[in-house]
């Protein structure tokens, strides 16, 4: 999960991802609205491939960039178990501030 938060903390990278849910795209298809150069989006690629979040196909010159099924499944898993605690934290705390306060 570490390398999908690394990942995930690039703006370039979540925008590409954004891009990506929308369905397959090319890498030249995602370079065009981000502001650097070819090398520089295939490096932020190898980072959302290494993460495990997007798989690569390359048909002759042409390489084709989508999102891996259920990728980010982990995450949201982890984050609901997080919100899960927290609020139980927050319950308890207006609890004994209600208790306190009578």
């Amino acid at each position: 999960m570490d390398r999908v938060f690394r990942a995930l903390a690039d703006p370039s990278r979540r925008r590409m991802l954004s891009r990506l849910a929308e369905g397959p795209s090319t890498v030249s298809a995602l370079a065009e609205p981000l502001d650097m150069a070819l090398p520089s989006v295939m490096q932020h690629l190898d980072v959302l491939i290494d993460a495990g979040l997007v798989d690569s196909q390359k048909v002759g010159r042409v390489r084709t960039i989508s999102l891996v099924p259920g990728a980010l499944d982990p995450v949201g898993a982890w984050l609901a178990a997080t919100r899960t605690n927290a609020e139980r934290q927050a319950d308890r705390l207006v609890a004994h501030l209600t208790e306190e306060s009578s």
